[in-house]
């Protein structure tokens, strides 16, 4: 599987690419040429309700994980809106991914 991160947040985005590289997938980087099988973006992000909306209409079949450091309601629905697939709090993001992993792996 291969998963493009869209995080600005140094610290979450190390986390998150060791335990997806450790389950065995492969991180692109965002200017990437390659057609990822996930995107997950954080919601912290500068323009990421824009970037969501970009990302869709460039990969209109990819799943596209939309993350928030807890829940919002409003937010998640923005996501929505702009084209994600999927919603997570920060604390279950890493799981959530790691779950497609295990089926598509």
């Amino acid at each position: 599987m291969k998963i493009q991160l869209w995080c600005d947040d140094l610290v979450m985005r190390f986390k998150l690419e060791a335990a997806w590289n450790a389950a065995g997938a492969t991180m692109l980087k965002k200017n990437s040429s390659e057609t990822p099988s996930c995107i997950v973006i954080d919601l912290a992000g500068r323009n990421a309700l824009a970037n969501i909306a970009e990302l869709r209409a460039r990969h209109p079949q990819v799943d596209l994980i939309a993350f928030a450091p807890e829940f919002d309601a409003e937010l998640f629905a923005a996501a929505e809106e702009a084209g994600a697939t999927d919603l997570a709090a920060r604390g279950s993001v890493v799981e959530r991914v790691s779950r497609r992993l295990r089926h598509t792996g």
